[in-house]
């Protein structure tokens, strides 16, 4: 078997331009594109982008109507939250303002007795505040 021997610099570079050639002249060979399947080449690809575009806006008109309904959704339920604490703290008042008026009806009842308790109760209870301190 013969000794294998690098190519030198000289060689290579005949051997690229020889290789460009061959090549280049592949491409000269080649026939001529005809231009009317050239033309349904184009305007395939223009329907083929025209459908994804379409399609990539149908899914951001999704995407953006998902938003929007999840949004409405949202605000609807503050709302709704809000309007359940507003009952409850009307609830809460009108609960407050009848035992208010229960309370001053059952003082309008007090007998000078009862009165007289309450005070004492008020001013131990101040007493006691004052020795906490």
């Amino acid at each position: 078997m013969p000794e294998f021997k690098d190519p030198g610099f000289q060689q290579r570079q005949e051997a690229a331009a020889r290789a460009k050639e061959a090549a280049l002249a592949k491409l000269r060979a080649k026939p001529p594109v005809d231009p009317a399947i050239l033309a349904e080449r184009t305007a395939l690809r223009l329907a083929r982008e025209a459908a994804e575009e379409e399609k990539r806006a149908a899914a951001r008109r999704a995407k953006e109507e998902a938003a929007e309904a999840k949004r409405a959704q949202a605000l609807q339920a503050a709302a709704e939250a809000e309007a359940a604490a507003a009952a409850e703290a009307e609830a809460a008042a009108q609960a407050k303002a009848a035992a208010a008026a229960r309370k001053a009806d059952e003082k309008k009842n007090w007998t000078e007795e009862d009165r007289k308790a309450a005070r004492d109760a008020r001013y131990a209870a101040r007493k006691a505040r004052k020795t906490r301190r």
